[in-house]
């Protein structure tokens, strides 16, 4: 037993680390792209920053305190050549930033995608492309 602890000691000297392994299912691009939003079952549209983006959702920057869970209709505007594009989708809100700055007006949240039709994932895995070259 005591030969199987001293095999566990780390020697003097050496260095340890942590290896982090991406758990996201797709990658994610950083952007830095305008966003309007609204909730699902409300009329007002406010703006906001997407910080980064994949295929299964985005890391947006938004004016207001929204719970846990809400649901958002959100449209991602960008251009393409000179032509001004949009990705709408539904997305809910899966994790926030507790950290966030009030004073400023930013608060930080992950918003997942619940509903995206064929034709916005289309113009979203070519934006994304377009970010990676």
């Amino acid at each position: 037993m005591e030969k199987m602890n001293n095999h566990q000691q780390t020697m003097p000297g050496s260095k340890r680390g942590v290896l982090a392994i991406e758990k996201r299912r797709h990658p994610r691009f950083n952007v830095e792209l305008p966003l309007d939003y609204c909730r699902v079952d409300g009329k007002e549209i406010y703006g906001g920053i997407v910080a980064n983006a994949s295929e299964g959702g985005v890391l947006v920057y938004l004016p207001e305190r929204i719970e846990m869970g809400a649901f958002l209709k959100i449209e991602i505007i960008y251009v393409n050549g000179l032509e001004l594009n949009t990705v709408q989708a539904i997305a809910q809100v899966v994790w926030q930033d507790l950290a966030t700055k009030d004073s400023l007006g930013e608060h930080r949240y992950g918003l997942q995608f619940q509903q995206i039709d064929e034709i916005n994932l289309h113009r979203l895995s070519g934006l994304l492309k377009d970010v990676g070259k």
